[in-house]
């Protein structure tokens, strides 16, 4: 089996203009990063609950707690590197989000790829051992699956999950690529989390139920998929 190529940089996008958010997010894409956007702190903090990155962009001037009082939280809490975004330029400003704990600061008007040179050199200098510790994200399309957590995401919104579909997810997750039988499952499953005997034909309902959630189309399934002769198989891209 060819190895899995390593998941992309997980980008945490916070600006109020949402037109930026747009563009940059889509330049990123562009260039093979995983973008996630919010637009204020508060938005970002539960997108934060939910999901691990490997770097921040903040916007200084925001609503509510603006981009350098973010900026000093996340330092407080987090080994994440960050880089700062401003209209102003001034270098009272700049050093004040240098000793917020920013890696570093980018003037407003900017060129696109002057933010994608700086973010690579943020995560160059980056201890190499904290990003690879970073849990991943397995990508379904638009939704995104934390294996450390056991959490379903759409976007900033979490897609909830039933105990047994939670179950499944962690099964699935531990093996991607691979099939895990329906009697594998049976075995794991025991009673069901949600209080049903586990067998092979609840198996098959309960993988039903959770295609609904994490498939555009349950009856052509895209990511959880049925192995002939051997089971069901989770394939993120």
């Amino acid at each position: 089996m060819t190895p899995a190529a390593p998941p992309p940089v997980h980008v945490l996008l916070v600006d109020d203009d949402e037109r930026i958010r747009t563009l940059l997010q889509r330049f990123l894409v562009r260039h093979e990063y995983l973008v996630t956007t919010a637009r204020d702190a508060a938005h970002a903090r539960r997108i934060l609950a939910g999901l691990e990155f490997d770097i921040a962009i903040l916007d200084v001037m925001m609503p509510g707690d603006d981009g350098i009082t973010f900026c000093a939280e996340l330092r407080a809490s987090r080994d994440m590197p960050i880089l700062l975004l401003t209209a102003r330029s001034e270098t009272s400003d700049r050093i004040g989000g240098l000793e917020a704990g920013a890696d570093d600061y980018l003037s407003k008007p900017f060129e696109p790829k002057e933010l994608l040179l700086r973010l690579r050199a943020i995560l160059r200098r980056a201890p190499q051992g904290e990003t690879a510790a970073t849990p991943k994200m397995l990508q379904l399309g638009p939704m995104r699956y934390d294996p450390e957590r056991g959490e379903l995401w759409q976007g900033g919104d979490p897609v909830r999950l039933t105990a047994t579909e939670t179950q499944l997810m962690r099964i699935f997750a531990d093996t991607p690529h691979e099939a895990v039988t329906r009697a594998a499952l049976v075995e794991r499953l025991g009673r069901g989390a949600d209080g049903e005997p586990a067998s092979e034909r609840a198996v098959d309902v309960q993988v039903t139920r959770l295609r609904r959630k994490l498939e555009a189309d349950p009856k052509q399934p895209r990511y959880l998929q049925t192995v002939r002769g051997e089971g069901y198989m989770l394939a993120p891209d």
